[in-house]
């Protein structure tokens, strides 16, 4: 069944054929046919599900290997950073959202995407394994596929694009973190 260049995959037992997914011409965008809420969920849920995995792996950490070691000017207080996080994954799902429901959006939440694993990839290498060194090369690459999703999220919506900012620029300020226990914690930066 088709209309209007949408393709709709009849699923056993999904009301109208449809499911949580946006199953069409994949260039085209959303249709206005199918409430797209049910996105939105998916899209935090995704987001907030790499934040407790995060979560998970800094807490054991945080009580005792990052205690050790040397601060950089402006390290914030530990409790901040979990409703930070909270509200940026946040921003970065309805981000994602906005740009989900628009035609060609291929391209950009596949960088969305992209930039969401290197995301996840971070706590395991600074707070996990204590690769601070590693760690701050991924961040680089995190901070240029932000931009890079920034760039093109802002091509298609800028009210998407100014949700991705405050992310940005936290992981700047996280990257300036990540160089500055580096450079304080030299012996401990390979782990």
């Amino acid at each position: 069944m088709a209309s209007r260049g949408t393709l709709t995959k009849a699923w056993p037992g999904a009301k109208g054929g449809r499911v949580f997914q946006n199953v069409q011409d994949p260039e085209r965008g959303s249709s206005g046919s199918s409430t797209p809420w049910p996105a939105l969920l998916g899209f935090i849920g995704l987001t907030l599900l790499v934040g407790v995995c995060a979560a998970a792996l800094t807490a054991p950490a945080v009580h005792g290997w990052y205690l050790s070691l040397r601060r950089p000017a402006g390290v914030p207080p530990n409790w901040l950073f979990g409703p930070v996080w909270t509200v940026l994954y946040a921003l970065m799902a309805v981000a994602a959202w906005l740009v989900w429901q628009l035609p060609w959006h291929r391209r950009a939440l596949s960088l969305w995407g992209w930039q969401l694993l290197a995301n996840a990839l971070w706590t395991p290498l600074f707070f996990g394994l204590h690769l601070m060194a590693p760690a701050m090369f991924e961040i680089v690459l995190l901070l240029l596929l932000i931009g890079l999703t920034l760039a093109e999220f802002y091509r298609l919506s800028r009210s998407a694009a100014l949700l991705m900012l405050p992310y940005l620029l936290w992981t700047c300020y996280a990257g300036y973190l990540n160089a500055g226990f580096w450079w304080l914690n030299p012996a401990q930066a390979w782990g």
